[in-house]
């Protein structure tokens, strides 16, 4: 996997200030915190801060506001390599993307959103939608809403609405500051339990029409980055977090194989046929959908950098390749849990977890199997199922 240490420097923006921390001392932090994450079920604030400070939070703003707008590739990259340290907190850190959804809200609107800085936090609820009510001034909205992952650490919060307005079947979605909505803090679950995913709720709160967006809509930014499928683009963002979880549960499979050889006396478990079989399949299955997933990546948002538009057949192959990393990701880790055998059932072996956290990625509603019928359909000039692209 490609290492990159992510330092702000004076060369990519001479008015930023050199980052406290680098990448690689964010990671160590990670690896130090799990346990904590699962413990408080949220990734704390003041990492979310660290976060910001090697530029996740900046890397989907607009250059026009001092972000980065970094090609999808790259960004997804970071995301892959601190996924392998945590799943939660590579799923969390994934939402970093969301520049591309506030994209979508009006210019004056985004300016004052980032009136105080390019590294804004969002997350959101956004199903079920909930109606809202036009009213002087803009929406009255109230409802509750579930899977707000990350919202404890937010400086923003978008909730779903229906307005009965004509956006394609896409959600609208109403943001709000933090002290407006009430997070109902009832996330228990089994996998996945640092990413703070707990519901949202919102009583009788206008929200003005300019801040609101569509998502998955024409956006407001004339950068390449804002022509890149937005939809395509967040489901890559959770998929490949299962990229990461699997590279790390087979090097943790690799390396116990290369280990000593048993207190029996039985030879090591890399000099077992079965042992290597399995190894040499899981490696070449990972690589193999990993290089297909920033393939295409690369090859469609250098098209919509040259000022090509996305075709439907191209949202549906990126839509393919993060149904399929996703999926595949959860298969290398099943087969890296059965390898470790016994020892693997311990509570508190790595398995453990790596096995949990990637069973969570295939199961949103953005990387089920049924993506793979849409995909088939564009592939095919057939009409996919409304929303697909």
């Amino acid at each position: 996997m490609m290492t990159r240490t992510l330092e702000v420097s004076a060369d990519r923006d001479p008015d930023r200030p050199a980052a406290a921390l680098t990448f690689e001392e964010v990671l160590a932090h990670v690896a130090d915190r799990r346990a904590e994450f699962t413990e408080k079920r949220h990734v704390p604030r003041d990492l979310i801060e660290e976060f910001k400070q090697i530029g996740l939070y900046r890397a989907s703003t607009p250059k026009r506001f001092g972000g980065d707008a970094l090609p999808p590739a790259e960004f997804l990259r970071l995301i892959e390599r601190i996924s392998a340290v945590d799943g939660s907190a590579g799923w969390v850190a994934s939402f970093g993307l969301s520049g591309v959804y506030l994209a979508g809200l009006p210019l004056d609107t985004q300016a004052e959103l980032y009136a105080d800085g390019p590294d804004v936090v969002f997350a959101g609820g956004l199903f079920p939608l909930q109606p809202a009510e036009r009213v002087d001034g803009g929406f009255k909205v109230t409802g509750h809403w579930r899977f707000a992952s990350g919202c404890k650490g937010a400086d923003l919060l978008g909730v779903g609405i229906g307005v009965g307005d004509s956006s394609s079947g896409k959600p609208r979605t109403a943001v709000l500051r933090p002290e407006h909505v009430e997070i109902v803090e009832n996330w228990d679950v089994v996998g996945m339990e640092g990413t703070g995913s707990h519901d949202l709720k919102v009583d009788g709160v206008v929200v003005p029409e300019e801040w609101t967006f569509v998502r998955g809509a024409e956006s407001s930014v004339d950068e390449p980055l804002y022509r890149y499928p937005t939809i395509a683009y967040a489901a890559q963002a959770l998929a490949v977090v299962n990229l990461g979880i699997a590279r790390a549960a087979l090097d943790h499979t690799i390396r116990a194989g290369a280990g000593r050889a048993g207190l029996t006396g039985a030879p090591k478990l890399a000099d077992r046929a079965y042992y290597r079989i399995a190894v040499g399949k899981a490696e070449a299955a990972l690589r193999s959908v990993r290089s297909f997933f920033y393939e295409v990546t690369e090859e469609v948002y250098q098209s919509v950098a040259d000022g090509v538009p996305a075709t439907a057949e191209q949202a549906g192959v990126l839509r393919l390749a993060a149904t399929h990393a996703a999926r595949v990701g959860f298969d290398v880790v099943r087969d890296a849990y059965t390898l470790s055998g016994t020892a693997a059932i311990a509570a508190d072996h790595p398995m453990q977890r790596y096995l949990r956290d990637a069973s969570v990625v295939p199961q949103h509603a953005f990387l089920t199997e049924g993506m793979y019928d849409g995909a088939g359909a564009v592939l095919m000039g057939a009409e996919p199922f409304p929303g697909f692209v």
